[in-house]
């Protein structure tokens, strides 16, 4: 098996390493396919993230491990990748990879980067984006032509406003609308105007859709606004998930979103579509337009809703309790089975959206946590919190490690009500 292959890519050379190994078992798909197939559809992949800094979402161990988060650049890289300096609320700051090219494109694939994720800003303005992006997150047991009703409302909604829409999907269980606007407002005012969408589609179509900002009160298909705040990324056009059937961020025309499935676009399949439709987001470039018709949208509306808040944490408005937190996924779900069968004959009373599994973003990867919102189980048959069935500290080895629980709660709540739960 080679350590290496050298492609010649864009005029210069770039190395593959490990290019027979198998990243996607259930197709076969080693590191040099994932590879090929980027440089397939570069066209329009580079149109989702050229020029953009974006953060290093690593998958070293495989699809079936987490991920790790790189905002840095590696230090030992060619001369010819570019980067840019972002800085950060904490005061630190991160030189983060820009791709220009399919050579620079293919390079940060080699590093592990199944998926692209990059900032709604350029380069060359790294404080105005010229991108709004709303993530349509399904609740449990919502179907997926629901998530296409809402896709509609959004849209509507967007064009109403003077914006284009650009539909895709988003390669695992929701749907992205992306439209570009104008270089002129700060983060603060496109997460505004992205709320009010999501507000505005909530008015038009409140049975099917919700703008809730706890999880635990959404009914519906959460209409997710909080991916344009700062040092959000959401998986670009034409990214690689990491499912097992290797699924892609497809965009689509309008035309097609009524009857698409999100299982028809794989890294199998998506080359040969590419060849020959093109990129139905080409026109995406030159269809910037005015932020004004959403920010006065908001002053309409008024301010949105805020959730009560207590002394350190919020007071909550539903009966939660927790039972996991946990490094992985799969721990997580363990302990959440273990809970189960401790409490059978809680069970047959949750609904699925009262399961309540949060990815929550941690310094350089996810930690799970596991809620369950007791709603609908008659009070006298509700369990009290218990301990928890797995108990990860997500502060070990931080500044704070050693602060009381009060203090980690609050901080606990400060970062939920940042929304630090990976996009879909």
């Amino acid at each position: 098996m080679p350590s290496s292959h050298v492609l010649e890519v864009a005029g210069r050379e770039v190395t593959i390493t490990h290019p027979d190994k198998v990243v996607f078992p259930d197709g076969g798909h080693t590191k040099l396919d994932i590879v090929t197939y980027y440089l397939a559809v570069a066209e329009g992949a580079l149109r989702g993230v050229e020029g953009r800094p974006m953060i290093l979402k690593r998958f070293v161990k495989g699809i079936d491990q987490e991920a790790f988060f790189q905002k840095r650049a590696p230090e030992k890289r060619p001369d010819w990748i570019e980067v840019a300096t972002l800085r950060y609320r904490s005061g630190t700051s991160a030189d983060e990879v820009v791709v220009r090219d399919a050579a620079a494109l293919a390079w940060v694939v080699n590093l592990g980067c199944i998926d692209l994720n990059p900032h709604p800003v350029r380069a060359e303005d790294l404080d105005r984006p010229d991108e709004l992006r709303i993530d349509l997150d399904p609740n449990p047991g919502i179907e997926w032509p629901q998530i296409i009703d809402v896709a509609a409302v959004a849209r509507d909604v967007l064009q109403d406003h003077g914006l284009t829409a650009w539909p895709k999907t988003s390669g695992s269980r929701g749907f992205h609308i992306y439209t570009r606007i104008d270089p002129h407002w700060s983060y603060r005012q496109v997460r505004l105007a992205a709320e009010s969408v999501a507000r505005e589609v909530e008015n038009r179509a409140p049975d099917i859709a919700t703008s809730k900002w706890w999880k635990e009160e959404r009914e519906g298909v959460f209409v997710d606004f909080n991916q344009n705040a700062k040092d959000r990324t959401v998986a670009s056009a034409y990214s690689v998930r990491a499912k097992a059937d290797a699924r892609v961020s497809m965009p689509l025309t309008w035309d097609e979103v009524p009857h698409c499935r999100p299982e028809d676009f794989t890294l199998a399949t998506a080359p040969r579509r590419f060849a020959e439709i093109g990129d139905p987001w080409a026109g995406i470039e030159t269809s910037a337009g005015s932020l004004e018709p959403l920010l006065e949208l908001a002053e309409r509306l008024g301010p949105a809703e805020k959730p009560p808040k207590g002394t350190g944490r919020r007071t909550q408005t539903m009966p939660l309790i927790e039972v996991a937190r946990a490094k992985t996924k799969d721990e997580a779900m363990a302990g959440l089975e273990r809970w189960k069968q401790k409490h059978a004959d809680v069970v047959p009373h949750l609904e699925p959206a009262d399961i309540l599994v949060d990815g929550m973003r941690g310094r350089s990867s996810l930690w799970y946590r596991i809620r369950i919102n007791l709603q609908h189980v008659p009070e006298d048959r509700r369990p009290e919190q218990e301990p928890l069935e797995v108990d990860y500290d997500p502060w070990a080895g931080t500044p704070w490690a050693n602060a009381g629980a009060a203090v980690r709660e609050a901080r606990e709540a400060s970062r939920e009500a940042a929304r630090d739960t990976a996009p879909d």
